[in-house]
């Protein structure tokens, strides 16, 4: 007799009775409900599992779509191993390396020995459209660790049987499909006719691999030009890649042959040297008349940082800095626009006192000695506790904020006599060469250690307000980042592994209650590939001291 379980379905609140070991996506064909497309994956229990998971106890599940960041990450992650796939078919001798996200898609590289053409493209275009046609289906294997490496070895997978050798895990998990092998570090769908919808373009040298559109599912997502973005990330990368330290497996050897100083020192010296020559173009312009330094960026970029270092470095040219922050123009909390759930907006651009922002920016211009506010975000109120500043004939005004680079923040200063810097956490180190890192699983990390440390919020609360922050950058930063005249990298080599031993126990207390459990479980999973490194490693000039803490700047 097959015991039965009960299952209850977040989607349309129903409880129903299946047969234990009946699948996910059985259990979807069965329930009274339909998404406009396919479901990606399911959280069960609030953790994400693929639709080939098997239910032996009572669950409460939910099915997830694209419109869901772990649905379009399932999506993503099984559109990937195809184009691998693909490539490997087409050009089996020949390396591919899905790099970072750029123009809404995903910047890939072919190893081909040549220039990408494009007749290589319509190949690889046409190969996965036959691959989706043939509809394989995404197997997930488990073996001991030993034998999984042997595996990835004989498939001359050498960057993922060193992750694995690094990471020490006895059993270890594998994808295949028909009969290709891989790994991608997370659950897939279901079979490759799943996949309804993509485009593979020539980009800057590769490939770019384009998504669909979560908030228009039939869609692929707008392509958006972002060149100096892309040159940001090559630079990196193609120092990395002469280092020999692209990704997690290869920082790992280095942590382990004690060499991890060494690294620090390198990473920390690249982003000075960067700082340095943006202080070195801010002198020439100031000569042509740049009197407003504007810094801009999303949430956890270390932008608070990067503005007290390029201080240091304007002084040394002879500049005298003075600084504004925005955030200590944020209107009264009681004052402050509410989003869509009810909540304080704090993404928006309308949570900024514009008349008196703009009001206290022209004094400052016109050489007045003004008073500045400090907005106490304890008390949601702005306070003056005695700070003033005055421009005199040899500065800049500096200022800092997410909302920066918007052209409606000083509409009445001409923009000849602004300099714009965009920074971000731009995360060029992979994980391999197929799995890259999210640049905002980087930023999350970061705010989740920060916010837990120096503002009082749980990963949990974190977590639960990430999803409106992102809203808020979509809409109101990530349009103007290309209007930058320097654009800031302030991801480090090494950051994820010194974020580890102090992320893991803040991300442990959401429960599996927690809706939030699904995201604080993956991010867990996501930082055990990195071994650990300990924070006295790093400066106290560090930019990542602003998130960890023992920084010589106050904050």
């Amino acid at each position: 007799m097959v015991d039965k379980i009960e299952i209850y379905c977040k989607n349309n609140k129903m409880y129903r009775e299946f047969d234990a070991g009946t699948s996910l996506l059985d259990i979807y064909d069965k329930m009274d409900f339909r998404f406009p497309y396919k479901p990606a994956c399911a959280k069960v229990n609030n953790k994400t599992e693929s639709l080939k998971y098997r239910c032996y106890k009572p669950k409460e599940i939910e099915f997830i779509g694209i419109n869901d960041p772990s649905g379009m990450r399932t999506y993503v992650r099984s559109l990937c191993f195809v184009l691998a796939k693909a490539v490997h078919d087409l050009f089996p001798e020949k390396k591919l390396y899905i790099e970072h996200s750029l123009s809404k898609g995903y910047y890939c590289e072919l190893e081909l020995g040549r220039s990408t053409t494009e007749e290589d493209v319509s190949a690889i275009k046409k190969r996965i459209q036959e691959i989706i046609d043939a509809d394989f289906q995404f197997q997930t294997f488990e073996e001991q660790t030993a034998k999984v490496i042997d595996l990835f070895r004989k498939n001359k997978m050498n960057d993922k049987a060193l992750l694995l050798e690094t990471v020490g895990d006895v059993y270890c998990k594998y994808d295949c499909l028909d009969n290709y092998v891989d790994s991608f570090y997370g659950c897939l769908l279901p079979s490759t006719r799943w996949i309804y919808l993509f485009d593979v373009i020539k980009c800057n040298g590769g490939l770019l691999l384009r998504v669909p559109n979560p908030n228009a599912p039939n869609e692929l997502q707008p392509y958006v030009k972002q060149e100096k973005m892309m040159a940001v990330f090559r630079f990196l990368k193609q120092y990395q890649k002469k280092m020999n330290r692209a990704n997690a497996a290869a920082l790992n050897s280095d942590i382990k042959k004690g060499e991890i100083s060494t690294i620090v020192k390198v990473a920390e010296i690249l982003q000075e040297r960067r700082i340095g020559k943006i202080a070195d173009e801010i002198r020439r312009k100031f000569d042509e008349g740049v009197r407003i330094v504007l810094i801009a960026g999303p949430s956890s970029s270390g932008k608070t940082t990067f503005c007290k270092r390029l201080q240091i470095q304007l002084l040394a040219n002879t500049i005298r800095p003075v600084s504004i922050s925005l955030d200590d123009y944020y209107v009264n909390r009681v004052n402050t626009p509410l989003n869509k759930n009810g909540e304080y907006d704090y993404e928006t651009f309308y949570a900024i006192d514009l008349p008196k922002f703009n009001e206290d920016l022209q004094k400052i211009i016109s050489g007045e000695k003004v008073a500045l506010p400090t907005y106490d975000f304890l008390k949601g109120e702005r306070v003056y506790r005695g700070n003033s500043i005055q421009l005199g004939k040899n500065s800049v005004l500096v200022m800092e904020g997410i909302h920066a680079m918007n052209p409606m923040l000083i509409p009445s200063i001409p923009p000849e006599i602004t300099y714009k810097i965009y920074v971000s956490a731009l995360t060029s180190i992979s994980l391999d060469d197929h799995n890259c890192i999210s640049t905002t699983d980087n930023r999350l990390i970061r705010r989740i250690v920060r916010d837990f440390q120096f503002r009082g919020y749980s990963a949990k609360e974190t977590i639960s307000r990430w999803p409106l922050v992102r809203e808020g950058e979509d809409k109101w930063i990530f349009p103007y980042q290309e209007n930058a005249d320097a654009m800031f990298n302030s991801a480090m080599l090494y950051e994820l592994a010194a974020l580890r031993k102090i992320a893991e126990p803040i991300l442990k207390e959401v429960t599996q209650i927690d809706s939030e459990f699904s995201d604080a479980h993956r991010l867990l999973k996501f930082l055990h590939y990195f071994n650990y490194v300990d924070k006295d490693e790093l400066p106290n000039t560090s930019l990542l001291r602003e998130f960890v803490g023992g920084s010589i700047f106050t904050y």
